[in-house]
Parts: C-alpha cells; sequence; structure tokens
C-alpha cells in the first residue's frame, strides 16, 4: 500500500516489478491517497506529501507482530519479509509449542519455548540457521 494511485502502481509493475519478478508481484498493490493508512501507522509526513516506506506483519486477530520502517535510500528484503511470514504462521499454527528463531526457514528446527532454553538457543542456530 502507498499514497500512490493505481495509475502509478500500474506503470511500476509494467515497467519495474514485472522486470523483477516475471508476470508481477504475486499480491494486490494498494492506494492510500491522502495517506490515512500511513498516518494511522505513523509513516506518513503530511507536510511533505510523502510516507517512509514500512512493513508492517498483521496477524489475523488484527495485531501487529511485526513492523520495519525504513527511509527511502535503503532498501527492503522482500524475501525476508516472506521468512518472516512464515514463521509468523508456523509459530501460530504451533499455538505456542514451537519459535522461530533467527534466520529460521520451513522444513529448519524450531525451538521449544519453556524454562530449559536458557542458554541453548545457539546450539539450534549454529548448526542450521546461521548466515543462511
Amino acid at each position: 500500500m502507498s499514497i500512490d494511485s493505481i495509475f502509478v502502481h500500474k506503470m511500476w509493475n509494467d515497467h519495474e516489478l514485472s522486470k523483477m519478478a516475471p508476470g508481477g508481484i504475486p499480491f494486490i498493490m494498494m492506494s492510500d491517497a491522502g495517506g490515512k493508512v500511513e498516518t494511522a501507522y505513523s509513516i506518513y509526513d503530511e507536510d511533505a506529501g510523502v510516507e517512509t516506506r514500512g512493513r508492517f506483519i498483521i496477524d489475523p486477530d488484527g495485531v501487529v507482530q511485526s513492523f520495519e520502517v525504513l527511509t527511502p535510500p535503503v532498501g527492503r528484503n522482500v524475501a525476508e519479509a516472506f521468512r518472516q511470514v512464515q514463521a509468523f504462521q508456523h509459530v501460530r499454527n504451533s499455538k505456542g509449542t514451537e519459535a522461530a528463531p533467527s534466520g529460521w526457514k520451513p522444513g529448519k528446527p524450531t525451538l521449544k519455548p519453556g524454562p530449559g532454553l536458557g542458554g541453548k538457543v545457539w546450539e539450534v542456530w549454529k548448526t542450521d540457521m546461521a548466515f543462511d
């Protein structure tokens, strides 16, 4: 979602995104003309009429689970955003019996929350997650 019009989104998809992702992006782009949503998330600069780039992961209950806000000169990592969505989905589906360590990807080991976890996270992270 951005304050850009649907026409700007179409041009961006046709001339940029389609070259980076064959067939374009696999989700709908939404326009927030006037910046109402961006204002609610404190990423819209009304005086300048621009938004700061932000990514918010919101669960099915409407709870913000993660957010990242970057100034325009630094790009976002889309692969990391997808990885985080998968991790949040996995943890939610486990009903709290599993936790996803840093760098976790589907099929990799998870952590079991509890008193015995302290001091052992590095064992899973070191062997299966480090700097993938």
